[in-house]
């Protein structure tokens, strides 16, 4: 449709920006792949909606949930491994191992993350089942959506869409139970009594769910995602992707009109009709692939009908489809997957997680931090010694409470007392119990003997617990200069 503007030319309608959005109705199939879907995404749901629930028992003095993110106490539980915030470079050492351990999947086996265990893809598959389950299969669906509104279709979609409300609210539910411990979390949220933040994040999570998993769908892996633009980057030849062998199947067709030889393609498309993203793989490499692999299961059923080979539409390199039209033998799975640039990521990978493991495992469970006065930097004393006040946060970091001693190494005459004792009690040592799991503050007073010059003094100060383990702070001691006497 045309406009008139006001010099009486006609104007042409602006041009769309984008092609219009076509629903997806995809066909279920049978085969290894689909199997393989089956089961990736019953692992990821069922690590996601009962990990909360796992318990591990780390004494009485520290949580039993097995993964728990403690945000008040500002701790991390995975299962016998406890961070506390000064320790966040193991999170974001994990963190770094995912970005590598994406690119590693990607050079080994193409976009097999997003075909199998991206989150988006997970729930996208679980809804389309719970279409299948409702509506029918892919032509019932179909028949469906171009029916007009009535009794039977608004059941329909009343009922559908209430079981993606379930599943969207049981995902935000979910979630915020790894961040208290979920029994307790679960009784205060059904009885109304869970802080505000617990009822807005599920709000939030089951809004989210709902809308991307249940009606955007594939529109967030092609529009939305940034990963399949990257991931463009790093294919090469030399990269397993889902290809259809043109050389093998054109021209397509079930029966020539003209006699002349066909390929094996008998342009069913059923290897458009199972694919979530509604791409057709014959028609080349495609953003919208997620390597998902249906359509070769669709494909090689057809082909086992009709006699034909497996393979027209197989899970390769394009290197390799290339030998394969030159009647050359196929380049073996190992060598496919194991190439230099896999075993660079692979080497990248490993490394980080053995220095990962290694401070792991040789890290203090306690330590000790001190910060000085600074205003006054010392006092004299009315015996002429010379005082100096510190601060001092001491950490276990064991599900235990810890007897810890506080040593003063330094320069024969020192002494220190804690404010909770008396001056007369000042001596090179005292002990406290700190208890499990805490920073422990304690305030000191070190003095020097009268005649005590700025530079003549440093120290540090060792705590020591009873199992044998040991941390040192070195720090200094303001005095008079020699000028002051």
């Amino acid at each position: 449709m045309t406009n008139m503007d006001p010099k009486g030319l006609t104007r042409q309608p602006p041009k769309r920006l984008h092609a219009e959005t076509q629903a997806v109705h995809p066909r279920a199939v049978d085969g290894r792949f689909r199997r393989l879907k089956w089961a990736v995404m019953t692992f990821c749901l069922a690590v996601y909606y009962i990990t909360p629930w796992l318990r591990w028992h780390r004494g009485p003095y520290s949580p039993d949930q097995a993964v728990l993110i403690d945000l008040e106490h500002r701790r991390f539980y995975m299962f016998a491994i406890e961070i506390w915030p000064q320790e966040f470079y193991f999170v974001a050492g994990l963190l770094i191992m995912a970005g590598i351990g994406l690119f590693l999947v990607t050079s080994a086996v193409g976009r097999a993350w997003c075909g199998y265990a991206c989150p988006q893809t997970v729930w996208t598959d679980l809804f389309q089942h719970v279409d299948r389950l409702i509506d029918g299969d892919r032509n019932a669906q179909m028949k469906l959506a171009k029916a007009p509104w009535g009794p039977a279709k608004i059941a329909r979609r009343l009922g559908k869409w209430s079981i993606y409300l379930l599943i969207s609210i049981s995902t935000g539910g979910a979630w915020i139970f790894y961040f208290a411990d979920a029994p307790t979390l679960a009784r205060e949220f059904v009885t109304l009594q869970a802080p505000s933040i617990a009822y807005s994040t599920v709000f939030v999570l089951t809004c989210t769910t709902m809308w991307f998993g249940g009606f955007m769908r594939e529109q967030v892996c092609i529009y939305m995602c940034p990963w399949p633009r990257i991931q463009s980057a790093m294919l090469d030849e030399k990269s397993l992707l889902v290809t259809y062998k043109d050389w093998r199947g054109e021209p397509r067709g079930k029966k020539s009109p003209t006699g002349a030889p066909l390929g094996d393609c008998i342009d069913c498309g059923l290897c458009a009709a199972v694919c979530p993203t509604g791409i057709d793989i014959r028609e080349g490499p495609q953003i919208g692939c997620i390597t998902c692999a249906l359509c070769i299961d669709a494909c090689d059923g057809v082909m086992e009908k009709t006699g034909r080979p497996r393979g027209l539409i197989d899970y390769v390199t394009l290197e390799d489809s290339a030998r394969e039209r030159q009647g050359l033998a196929a380049t073996p799975h190992w060598k496919l997957i194991w190439h230099a640039r896999t075993l660079i990521y692979l080497g990248i990978w490993s490394a980080i997680g053995a220095a990962l493991l290694f401070a792991l495992g040789t890290r203090q469970h306690l330590s000790i931090a001190v910060s000085k006065d600074r205003n006054p930097p010392y006092m004299i004393l009315s015996s002429g010694d010379i005082r100096n006040a510190y601060a001092v946060r001491w950490k276990n970091m064991e599900g235990r409470p810890r007897k810890m001693q506080l040593t003063l190494d330094g320069p024969a005459g020192a002494k220190m007392w804690s404010e909770d004792m008396s001056k007369e009690m000042a001596a090179r040592d005292l002990t406290r119990i700190i208890p499990a799991d805490t920073t422990a503050p304690l305030r000191i007073y070190v003095t020097a003997p009268a005649g005590t010059h700025e530079g003549k003094l440093s120290f540090t100060l060792r705590a020591l617990d009873q199992d044998g383990g040991e941390v040192s702070y070195a720090t200094r001691f303001d005095a008079p200069d020699e000028d002051h006497d």
